[in-house]
């Protein structure tokens, strides 16, 4: 059941909704893309403005990012007009994404041109991106707004321009379109913000759910036309994740869904959630690359769900009243966490991995936290509080510091609460069952309705019978030096380690260009030999080797992952130390590294002694 501040908190959405249908004049943002092969987009918008001071402001708490995230630096060319007359513009000495103008007297309107400057390749994060063949555009990048408005309330019209023969996607309704451009028809901000859109010279449509409604749709764009080339078994398998989707929630919080895919190498890769769509971005061969379709086949299962725990049931610190209110980030274990593990096992009931892919993926997960050395100190709740500045934080040493832990720990965690369900209800209940009364309801059109840390704890309650709260707060606000493994080994697994690497390991290194020693040397190396990260206490940190520094040779031979890992296997029946030669800005120094336990990789391995639970979970809900 709903809270009655949840139940309140609806209605207002509602009531939001009628007062932005009823607003006149709109704001006219007109954007022309072009340029975007140059990086560059420019915009123009007829703001209504009274005369006298205004403020207009850039978004800068862009939702789904968990950061001040807006690209205000990348903002250039800004120019004020209004009555036919110059305005002059100053910027505010303490919210440097305000700018103030003076209204001149008879004026109506204000009219603003801006361009925004797109970046390149991995630059390009939470941000349009941009290639010769094509663009995805996140309207925020191109928008100001009166401070103050309320973004359920102000409406915009936004037309867009696109270069010659570019075709595009998006959940943006449409008005009209012509030989001059797209024309959509007025929303307010809070959806303009919320409907991303991908264009380019090489595109595809594929319907996910032909005859029904609501419509799935999976758009792609790439930077080539055999890029596009998708397999007729991943269209089967994303057509039964729209099913699986469905079947988990039980209700559908959109009056259509597209799915945003952009395949391309020169632009930053990521997912981000929307309402009505997800803004998918991965490497150009990922559909007709078996191993790397398999390496990104999560991404898209990830952002689907949060179109009901993120966007739909929102922690009610995330709902902030305008882009510029920070967001409070603290329950991003439930929003991330949650959405993670729900994701995973889509893509499994989908058929996009098989059980064998969850399980590697899940064993490398745990041993990835297991090395977080940093748990010793921090507890998993401060990663997320401290969420804004992790979007910002640089690569290196992470298993000391910690990261965005609150993903794949969520996994974990969340895994153990579904185990604990199935074992209290001998198999009759299941996470599944929390998924359809806290995040189902009645379908229809987006709304928001927020949720509490008390709320979560209830729901379970209903579902069974159990101290979750005890339960979250052991994992989520204490130290605890080793991951929460409950869930596997209450499923009938144990992590073990062998001298095998798995294969899903084998492809992320290839794809992303790195070597995992993390469990026997306690090396991460980035190409070329670059250190990025020294596991604290572990062999090569006893030996000296840190973070930073670039391995040259091993054993005296030029350094090749492969080298690396033949000096490890031969230590095991050495008593020589594997001699590792590094330069550190210049300066070269040999550690000799005294570790003979061999290779180590992640494994799940069954207990028979208990009932196979993990691989209940994975069992699909629809055939």
């Amino acid at each position: 059941m709903l809270s009655r501040a949840c139940f309140v908190n609806s209605l207002i959405f509602v009531a939001i909704a009628a007062v932005a249908n009823s607003q006149t004049p709109p704001v006219t943002l007109d954007v022309d893309a072009t340029d975007a092969a140059r990086k560059i987009l420019h915009a123009r918008l007829t703001i209504p403005a009274e005369p006298g001071q205004l403020t207009l402001v850039y978004p800068k708490w862009i939702p789904g990012t968990h950061g001040p995230t807006g690209p205000i630096t990348d903002l250039a060319g800004l120019k004020i007009t209004a009555a036919g007359h110059s305005v002059p513009w100053q910027r505010d000495a303490e919210d440097l994404y305000a700018f103030h103008v003076d209204v001149p007297k008879g004026a109506k309107s204000v009219e603003v041109s801006l361009d925004s400057l797109l970046a390149a390749g991995d630059e390009g994060l939470w941000g349009a991106s941009a290639t010769a063949q094509l663009l995805a555009l996140n309207w925020n990048l191109v928008v100001l707004y009166p401070k103050g408005s309320n973004p359920h309330e102000i409406k915009f019209a936004a037309t867009l321009k696109l270069p010659a023969g570019w075709k595009y996607g998006t959940a943006l309704p449409l008005a009209r379109e012509s030989a001059d451009g797209l024309e959509f028809a007025p929303v307010s901000l809070e959806t303009l913000i919320d409907s991303p859109l991908i264009t380019g010279a090489h595109f595809r449509t594929v319907d996910l759910s032909p005859g029904t409604t609501p419509a799935h749709v999976l758009h792609i764009v790439a930077d080539s036309a055999a890029a596009l080339e998708i397999k007729t078994n991943d269209v089967a398998h994303f057509s039964h994740l729209v099913a699986e989707a469905d079947a988990l929630f039980g209700a559908r919080h959109y009056r259509s869904y597209q799915f945003l895919l952009t395949l391309s190498d020169h632009v930053s890769h990521f997912g981000l959630e929307h309402h009505e769509s997800s803004d998918n971005r991965i490497p150009e061969r990922a559909l007709i690359d078996e191993s790397l379709g398999t390496r990104q086949a999560g991404i898209m299962p990830h952002e689907v769900v949060h179109s009901w725990n993120g966007k739909y049931r929102r922690p009610a610190d995330l709902a902030t009243p305008d882009y510029q209110q920070p967001m409070k980030t603290d329950l991003l274990w439930v929003y991330e966490g949650l959405t993670t593990y729900l994701g995973q096992l889509l893509t499994a009931r989908s058929g996009l991995w098989t059980n064998e892919t969850y399980r590697e993926d899940l064993a490398w997960t745990a041993a990835r936290l297991d090395t977080q050395v940093g748990r010793t100190w921090r507890p998993l709740a401060d990663t997320t509080v401290a969420a804004p500045l992790l979007m910002f934080m640089r690569g290196g040493a992470k298993s000391w510091r910690r990261s965005a832990d609150y993903y794949p720990e969520g996994w974990l965690i969340w895994l153990e609460a579904d185990i604990i369900i199935r074992q209290k209800t001998a198999g009759k209940r299941s996470l599944d069952d929390f998924c359809k009364r806290f995040f189902g309801g009645t379908s229809g059109p987006p709304i928001v309705v927020t949720y509490t840390f008390d709320d979560v704890v209830a729901a379970l309650n209903e579902i069974a019978r159990h101290d979750w709260r005890e339960f979250f707060n052991t994992r989520v606000n204490a130290i605890n030096p080793r991951p929460p493994l409950g869930g596997i080994e209450g499923g009938g697994w144990r992590l073990v380690y062998t001298d095998v690497i798995p294969d899903v390991l084998k492809t992320a290194e290839s794809a992303d260009k790195f070597t995992d020693l993390r469990y026997s040397l306690g090396l991460l190396l980035k190409e070329e030999g670059l250190i990025d990260d020294v596991i604290p206490g572990s062999p090569a940190d006893k030996a000296g080797v840190s973070t930073g520094m670039k391995l040259i040779a091993v054993n005296g031979r030029h350094y090749k992952p492969e080298i690396l890992r033949i000096a490890v296997k031969e230590a095991k029946t050495t008593a020589a130390p594997i001699e590792l030669l590094t330069e550190n800005a210049e300066y070269y120094k040999t550690f000799p590294v005294d570790y003979h336990g061999g290779e180590k990789y992640p494994h799940l391995e069954r207990d028979s002694s208990k009932p196979d639970l993990l691989d209940e979970t994975l069992k699909p809900l629809t055939p």
